[in-house]
């Protein structure tokens, strides 16, 4: 018969010696008796055993005085009497398989007489995303605080120091969600953090007691490796491990050692999801939501949490909006796990993974989901290659060297360990060495093809390879410590001196061994002592390093330019020399001054003056200037008359007038004379005594002989006064005949000279005449009858003169006089 407990998690196989209230197989026994005394050797018959299920071996007890004792075999030895012993084996059927509420397949456990086994349901916690958490019982939900929390910690404490908590933090740009940032694992004095290196992905750094260390490591009851793409946790006398990846975790612990003794935000495992929910206080909460914030722990990088303030509501963790699930969610419940789905349901994984994908689609976290969902389901010796399915979206990049794996060994095999045993099923994800190649060692990511000998290079040796490595030779040994070193030695080199001037010594990299670097001569100009010469225009420094030395020569190079008032000149182009002449710089040197020579052309010059103006010479003037020498006089008949100064000339065409020129301080100035000639009637001359004056231009009725020029003249005409005329003609004289006339400049007055003389009557009388008026009446009308006439001096000259100008005339006025008469007694000739 059996008996059944609705809360049991432990099956075993029934034994002689305990009452178990769970599902129990049943118990076959074969009894031996032996009889023993004091003078015979004590027989001890073991019947056989048989076993099904987990076979555990045990080494025989016997204990001194006991009424009974285990021997090996499973066989129980009971002391009845009087020296006779009762061997008693234990046989064991196997228990019926229970259902665990996780939906994992239970595990089978040796029982504590180590001969039968019985089922358990471990304690597995997961979280993944953003976060989602699946407790131990299998109780799914979400939850997005961003403070440290407890996810185990024990409810009667028997380990020391001992708990599992989680940093998360606000991933997204509103603060809404939370992802998994830290997972801290401590044990008796020490503490393990691994941390999220880059949000959302696979890269983490684990320290311990705050100091970052390589794995594997080991160390006080914590062993810390690489399992795939998990960072593992292990305590292997709790039979505990913790893993993390930066995207998930997980957390197995025996039900044998905390079942019913575990809460915080993993729950309490003890295969009932009804109080998976507890509060600190041992209350339970209404949903985990609200339980997981009651959770947090005094964490001073956080000041806003503490676990004494009053937890906030947490926030919905259903999309406010309708959305379409990704492609990558709809993997979970398709052909790709199907293998899996009898073993672990996906259905809250996937509720998981279409959450993650509607409140943050950039940040792809729903391939956490199936990450997980594939983990959980390789735990339950299920391996799903689901990452070639998703597009690239959820690819999984292997460093060089490496390869990935859906399925790989949950410890691969290394050159230090013995090789793992292949009869395994479970699997973990990850990069391996490819096929034919090897780990080497835990801490020595390499793989190699034959097992030998790594160094600090990580490059593989195999065993008897000499090389080179930190300037050291050594040589791969297999057994020790395997490569054994021991100082390079250098060649002998040739004794470089570097006393020229500029050099020093430098050690060159040698492309032979670079262990002993090669010593050379370098160059530095700064260390030479000559300076630089300044050189003249028009050349510069140019600088020559002979060869085998440091320090350059100088010296002072024309530089092909023309040079001219210190400025430098190029060829072909122009140079200013004088205004008086066009020059420009050539290619042609002077072989005395090394400069290019200057050539120039004098300016052409107009050497044409018109007439009265001569070429001369101007100071600071390329060119003369045409100077007036003579003096040019227009006369009315549009000709030109050229007169040097003191030289006097008639008009061509007209006699009475007469030009002059004066040269009067460095100044010419031309004169013009005009003879004036008294008013002439020919028709009063009488016939044949029309003749001209002396001068030449003027015309008069007497004869030509009459000794002076002027004289009298009758004529008869009629008197005419106040309309009344003379009844005859009557006899009338006037004077005619020219007297010199002359108007010159004066040099001493700065002014023009005026000399007039007039014919002029010297002798008159009066007489009357008769005047018949149209009246009728008569009038007498006296007239002036002139006796006589003479030549006189009459006043022409200019009011405004001035006195000394009047003076001057006065004084010049008969050298004056005698150059008119001059003028025209040669006209009249």
């Amino acid at each position: 018969s059996s008996s059944t407990s609705p809360m049991s998690v432990t099956t075993s196989g029934t034994t002689p010696t305990e009452s178990f209230t769970t599902t129990s197989g049943t118990t076959s026994r074969n009894f031996t008796t032996i009889t023993a005394t004091t003078t015979t050797s004590e027989t001890v018959s073991t019947a056989s055993t048989s076993t099904s299920g987990l076979t555990a071996t045990s080494s025989a007890v016997t204990t001194s005085g006991s009424d009974s004792w285990w021997l090996c075999n499973c066989t129980n030895a009971i002391c009845i009497e009087d020296n006779i012993v009762q061997l008693v084996p234990i046989i064991c059927n196997p228990p019926p398989k229970p259902t665990c509420a996780n939906g994992l397949s239970p595990v089978p456990v040796i029982d504590e007489d180590g001969c039968c086994w019985h089922w358990e349901c471990d304690c597995y916690c997961t979280g993944w995303g953003d976060p989602h958490y699946m407790t131990f019982d299998g109780l799914y939900y979400s939850y997005q605080g961003n403070c440290t929390y407890v996810l185990v910690e024990e409810i009667k404490k028997k380990v020391d120091n001992f708990g599992v908590y989680i940093d998360n933090y606000h991933c997204d740009t509103r603060d809404v969600v939370s992802c998994p940032r830290t997972i801290i694992v401590r044990h008796e004095t020490q503490e393990v953090r691994i941390a999220t290196v880059k949000p959302n992905t696979l890269q983490v750094e684990v320290t311990v007691n705050r100091q970052p260390v390589a794995l594997p490591y080991k160390k006080f009851g914590v062993s810390i490796y690489e399992s795939g793409i998990n960072h593992v946790v292990e305590i292997p006398e709790l039979k505990m491990n913790v893993t993390y990846n930066g995207l998930s975790f997980s957390i197995r612990m025996p039900y044998s050692l905390f079942g019913n003794n575990t809460h915080g935000q993993c729950g309490i495992c003890n295969n009932n999801t009804a109080d998976d929910c507890m509060l600190p206080n041992g209350n339970i909460a209404e949903n985990c939501e609200t339980m997981a914030d009651h959770w947090q722990v005094d964490d001073p990088s956080k000041p806003q949490c503490s676990p004494g303030l009053k937890p906030t509501k947490a926030p919905s963790t259903t999309p406010v909006q309708p959305c379409k699930e990704s492609a990558i969610c709809e993997l979970l419940l398709g052909s790709v796990f199907e293998p899996c789905h009898s073993f672990v349901r996906p259905e809250k994984y996937y509720a998981a993974c279409v959450f993650d994908s509607c409140v943050l689609p950039t940040l792809d976290l729903e391939c956490s989901s199936l990450q997980v969902y594939a983990a959980t389901c390789a735990d339950q010796s299920v391996c799903i290659d689901w990452r070639s399915h998703t597009d690239g979206v959820c690819s999984y990049k292997c460093p060089s060297g490496k390869e990935y794996r859906a399925c790989g060994p949950i410890k691969e095999a290394t050159c230090k360990s013995s090789q793992q045993n292949g009869t395994s099923t479970k699997h973990v994800e990850g990069c391996f060495c490819p096929n034919g190649t090897m780990l080497y060692d835990d801490g020595v990511d390499v793989c190699v093809k034959t097992c030998g000998c790594v160094g600090v290079d990580m490059i593989p040796r195999e065993f008897g390879e000499k090389f080179t490595v930190d300037c050291q030779d050594c040589i791969c040994l297999e057994g020790g410590n395997g490569i054994v070193c021991e100082p390079h030695v250098c060649a002998k080199q040739n004794t470089t001196s570097c006393d020229g001037e500029g050099f020093y010594e430098v050690n060159e990299v040698n492309s032979e061994d670079s262990c002993c670097p090669i010593v050379t001569c370098k160059c530095n100009i700064s260390l030479c002592t000559t300076k630089v010469p300044k050189c003249a225009l028009g050349f510069e420094v140019q600088s020559h390093i002979p060869s085998g030395q440091c320090c350059p020569w100088y010296q002072c190079v024309p530089k092909r330019v023309c040079v001219h008032q210190n400025a430098e000149f190029l060829p072909n182009s122009s140079v200013f020399v004088d205004k008086c002449q066009n020059c420009f710089c050539t290619n042609e040197v002077n072989v005395s001054t090394q400069l290019n020579i200057i050539s120039c052309e004098h300016i052409p010059c107009n050497t044409y003056c018109k007439p009265g103006y001569e070429l001369q010479p101007v100071k600071g003037e390329c060119c003369g200037k045409c100077v007036q020498t003579k003096c040019v006089i227009h006369t009315p008949n549009n000709s030109d008359l050229i007169l040097s100064p003191g030289e006097f000339k008639n008009d061509p065409y007209n006699n009475c007038t007469i030009y002059s020129c004066s040269n009067i301080h460095n100044q010419l100035i031309s004169s013009t004379s005009e003879i004036t000639c008294p008013a002439f009637n020919e028709e009063s001359c009488k016939p044949g005594t029309i003749a001209f004056l002396p001068n030449g231009c003027c015309k008069t009725c007497a004869p030509l002989d009459s000794p002076t020029p002027c004289s009298v003249r009758e004529r008869k005409d009629f008197i005419v006064y106040k309309g009344c005329r003379s009844v005859d003609r009557v006899v009338m004289t006037e004077c005619e005949g020219t007297c010199g006339t002359f108007s010159l400049y004066s040099a001493e007055a700065n002014s023009l000279e005026h000399s007039c003389s007039c014919c002029k009557e010297s002798r008159t009388s009066v007489r009357k005449a008769e005047l018949k008026c149209p009246n009728g009446h008569s009038i007498s009308h006296k007239y002036i009858y002139v006796e006589s006439c003479s030549c006189q001096e009459t006043e022409c000259s200019s009011k405004s003169q001035s006195s000394e100008s009047q003076s001057t005339e006065e004084n010049d006025k008969a050298s004056t006089l005698n150059r008119i008469k001059r003028a025209i007694s040669l006209t009249s000739k």
